[in-house]
């Protein structure tokens, strides 16, 4: 996914992960997107500083399948 397809996503309501289930990325209030793992809470921004790169391989995001996002 790009990184524009990736926020899209998230704020159409979808949950997206990164890498596998455990990690989800989310907008906080202040409109960060991040990457937060579940078990701990975690969290490292979706892009570096400057918003130009994503902090993981574009095809190592995804949007969870409807049996999971129920959960």
């Amino acid at each position: 996914m790009t990184l524009q397809e990736i926020k899209q996503a998230v704020d159409a309501g979808n949950r997206v992960h990164w890498s596998n289930a455990g990690y989800v990325v989310t907008r906080d209030r202040l409109g960060q997107y991040l990457i937060r793992f579940k078990k701990n809470g975690s969290t490292i921004g979706l892009t570096n500083r400057d918003g130009t790169r994503l902090n993981g391989k574009p095809d190592e995001f995804f949007i969870a399948d409807s049996t999971e996002a129920l959960q």
